[in-house]
């Protein structure tokens, strides 16, 4: 006995020092229920009641739609003939850890949650009531514990002091009906992956003037995604807000509903039946804005992804693209396989016009018009490419994911030529001399045509941004852009031709160019950059990794390439290999990323929580659970290889057939909920999954790896 005295006491020390703490912890949160006097409700015959929760510093708890945890809860046990209404919630904001990572929707300091009761007919205020309710909560900082209390309230005993002030103070900042002059819309863009919420006002509003954040009330609207603000012009008074329908919204919404808050403290209840997608009712410049409401945080960018709107092209915006397009085709003539020519070319005018200025200046401009033609044809081209199709205004183009990554493969394949990577097959400076020889004005017009196709392999870099304005402009307009960069590309000619000496003040062809070009490509890669972050917003986590393979798969294709091709290079069997590897591997890549529609049996995912496992084995239906990761290279493994691989469409039948629900607890960022259910399940690491079927009391566990028939097996009664 005396050999476990010593443990014994050791043991009892340890769980007298783990009370104290768990107290601690649980008292973070303050619960009491306080009343107004009966006269003071807001209709007779009424009695208003609140919950008043008192949090300790950093630590919250949550809304109706709390985005993660659980909302608060009143269960009431009352006297008979009385009858408890819903929590009125007031506006929530947004609440965060002591890291700054954002927790969700709730409250913190303060905060009293009012509830409406009906006391029987014939009720005498003086009669003494006792009412009581079992309030439940989450309050969260760092780590999540769940609050409970057991609440009495003696009748009569208004409230009085700070907490009477609370709680008339908390009824007279409840959510109000927006103003009848509001004209509100709520229109779905991007394919139903964004809602635009419009707002407009005939008069000026310093409430729409202010800071704005939409809490969804159906958990139909992502709460952890920014909600850009778009400016709309000279209309101040207006609001426009992007935001992101949350991938786990099941089924997807076809209302607004939720609360509007604003910096000045105003908040308003929206309910808004989605309007049909077309123009944005912002005015006609409306453009996006740098403002972000949100805190700083891992995920705290936010911009407007170009074309996730229908927005009209502007005269200023216009502008801008017929100013980079000039630009554009003004460079070109900077390239390795186009500077050398052009002295070339000025001086063949000299020797075909003598010394007559006149006509010195006549063949400049026949060769401006070649060079128009040139880029005139291509345009026609497009135009004929896009003729089956319906007609689409500004940035449409954009919204659809294969036009995005087919660009993004576009720009990364002239990127890297510019980095010389590898190179087109085009020796301009000898196609340069041979059209020095070209005689009269015809030739000089041949001449222009030929300049604009000896150019377009170096200049496809700066081609190819007006190749994909094009495609999202109307026809006309493309013919415009496609215009203002011939004109870029023609302007030295027509100067030089207007002054033939000045062709001695060029600088001399040299390494120089070679490092120009090399320099200019980095921004194509940001560009690529701009696409993929485009995709990001309308794509999977599972289809994005597939695009961000593709085009590295792109790219190592490409380089095959160009080993295969160098200048000089002997064709050995080697080579002639390798050539036709890298258009295998370049097909295939472009294959393997190309975004596709979403199958009509896609898994849709809920996120995951204990309440809602609980809840969903109370209507016994079988669970699915995955908890994963981004940063889990295994778990993206097992999703591709279960949901859409080989043997995918059996276990997807399966899970529609027995209407399995299907909960992912996302580990990406640390979740002290989910750390917690691993460590339950003595695990410490992703993937781990498990599978509840209905009459049995424990869960099946999964092996790391998975299978469409390890699922189907665990699936089996």
């Amino acid at each position: 006995m005396p050999v476990l005295a010593r443990p014994l006491r050791l043991l009892a020390l340890l769980l007298l020092c783990a009370l104290p703490a768990d107290a601690a912890l649980r008292a973070q949160v303050e619960a009491s229920l306080v009343a107004l006097a009966p006269g003071e409700a807001a209709e007779p015959g009424e009695l208003v009641v609140g919950l008043r929760l008192v949090h300790q510093p950093h630590w919250h708890t949550y809304w109706l739609q709390p985005g993660t945890g659980y909302p608060t809860s009143l269960d009431w046990q009352l006297p008979p003939g009385w009858t408890a209404g819903p929590i009125r919630w007031p506006a929530p904001h947004r609440v965060y850890d002591t890291a700054k990572n954002l927790a969700g929707n709730g409250y913190e300091d303060v905060v009293i949650l009012p509830v409406t009761l009906l006391p029987p007919a014939g009720y005498d205020p003086a009669t003494p009531v006792t009412l009581r309710a079992k309030a439940d909560w989450l309050m969260c900082k760092d780590v999540c514990v769940p609050g409970s209390a057991e609440l009495t309230l003696e009748l009569p005993a208004p409230a009085s002091g700070p907490a009477r002030n609370d709680l008339i103070r908390a009824l007279q900042n409840l959510p109000q009906p927006p103003p009848r002059e509001w004209e509100i819309t709520a229109t779905p863009l991007a394919g139903g992956k964004t809602i635009r919420l419009s707002i407009l006002t005939p008069r000026a509003s310093p409430t729409l003037a202010s800071e704005a954040w939409f809490f969804a009330g159906d958990a139909g609207i992502a709460y952890d995604q920014p909600q850009p603000r778009i400016a709309a012009g000279l209309l101040t008074e207006n609001l426009v807000l992007d935001l992101t329908v949350a991938g786990y919204a099941n089924p997807k919404p076809t209302r607004l509903t939720g609360v509007l808050t604003f910096a000045d403290g105003s908040a308003y209840t929206l309910d808004t039946p989605f309007a049909s997608p077309g123009p944005s009712a912002v005015s006609a410049d409306a453009r996006p804005a740098t403002f972000d409401p949100r805190p700083s945080s891992p995920a705290g960018t936010a911009s407007s992804a170009p074309g996730a709107s229908a927005a009209p092209l502007t005269a200023l915006s216009f502008a801008a693209i017929l100013a980079a397009a000039y630009f554009g085709g003004l460079i070109l003539n900077l390239m390795p396989c186009v500077f050398p020519v052009l002295g070339l070319k000025v001086l063949g005018f000299v020797q075909q016009a003598g010394s007559d200025r006149k006509k010195i200046t006549a063949h400049g401009l026949v060769f401006t018009s070649g060079v128009l033609l040139s880029f005139w044809t291509l345009a026609a081209g497009l135009a004929v490419l896009r003729a089956g199709g319906q007609e689409l205004g500004w940035g449409f183009q954009l919204q659809e994911p294969a036009f995005v990554f087919a660009l993004a493969a576009v720009l990364l394949a002239f990127a890297l030529n510019m980095s010389g990577v590898f190179e087109f097959a085009l020796g301009a400076t000898a196609i340069g001399g041979d059209l020095q020889q070209k005689q009269g004005l015809g030739g000089s017009f041949f001449t222009g045509v030929l300049a604009t196709v000896v150019a377009t392999p170096c200049s496809a870099p700066f081609l190819a941004p007006a190749l994909g304005a094009a495609l999202a402009l109307p026809v006309a307009t493309g013919f415009v852009v496609f215009t203002a960069i011939g004109l870029g590309l023609s302007t030295p000619y027509l100067v030089l031709a207007a002054y033939p000496a000045a062709v001695r003040a060029l600088p001399r062809p040299g390494a120089w160019m070679e490092a120009f070009k090399q320099g200019m490509a980095f921004l194509l890669y940001g560009t690529v950059g701009l696409m993929v972050w485009i995709l990001a917003g309308q794509l999977s986590a599972e289809r994005l990794l597939s695009v961000l393979l593709a085009l590295t798969g792109l790219a190592f294709a490409l380089w095959l390439y160009g080993r295969a091709t160098l200048p000089g290079a002997r064709r050995t069997k080697g080579n002639r290999i390798a050539f036709g590897l890298s258009w295998v591997l370049a097909v295939a890549a472009l294959a393997y990323g190309w975004p596709r529609a979403d199958a009509p049996d896609e898994i849709v995912w809920e996120p995951w929580s204990a309440e809602r496992v609980a809840a969903l084995r109370a209507e016994g239906r079988p669970i699915y659970v995955d908890f994963t990761a981004r940063w889990c290279f295994t778990c993206q493994t097992n999703k591709k290889a279960v949901f859409s691989g080989p043997g995918s469409g059996e276990v997807l039948k399966t899970f529609r057939e027995r209407k399995v629900a299907t909960l992912r607890g996302d580990w990406t960022n640390r979740d002290p909920l989910i750390t917690a259910e691993l460590a339950r399940w003595n695990r410490a690491a992703v993937p781990f999954n498990l599978v509840y079927l209905p009459g049995q009391a424990e869960p099946r566990t999964l092996p790391e790896l998975l299978t469409p028939s390890v699922v189907l097996d665990a699936l089996r009664p």
